[in-house]
């Protein structure tokens, strides 16, 4: 009886890990007096911390771009319509976005190899 149990066990584990779990958009930031909502975002080594920020169709946010390493390929950030703009290491650097109506629009470190994404919340 107990083996029964175990393989039962063993296999929901199994099933459980079928593939890997697609990555949630964070809400995150505070929203200032003017509407728009500020999401602090840390650019390192790693990637972009958090590098999928939830929000609402049509919502303004500003996203805030810390670096806090060294490296040329986050020396930089390709924003959502193409422009690249300079983060200086430890100097926030503001970028204005539009959640999109659907799906999600990405930025991306000078290089094109550390991305992140803004992403529309289904209402």
């Amino acid at each position: 009886m107990s083996l029964v149990l175990a393989l039962a066990l063993v296999a929901c584990k199994k099933e459980a890990k079928v593939g890997p779990a697609a990555p949630t958009a964070v809400s995150t930031g505070t929203v200032g007096p003017d509407g728009v909502r500020r999401v602090a975002i840390e650019a390192n080594v790693e990637g972009y911390k958090p590098d999928r920020i939830g929000g609402k169709p049509g919502e303004q946010l500003m996203l805030v771009f810390t670096r806090t390493a060294d490296g040329d390929c986050i020396s930089q950030v390709k924003t959502p319509d193409g422009k690249l703009v300079d983060l200086p290491k430890g100097k926030p650097v503001e970028v204005a976005v539009t959640v999109p109506q659907t799906g999600e629009v990405g930025f991306a470190c000078g290089m094109d190899m550390i991305h992140g994404a803004v992403v529309a919340e289904k209402s």
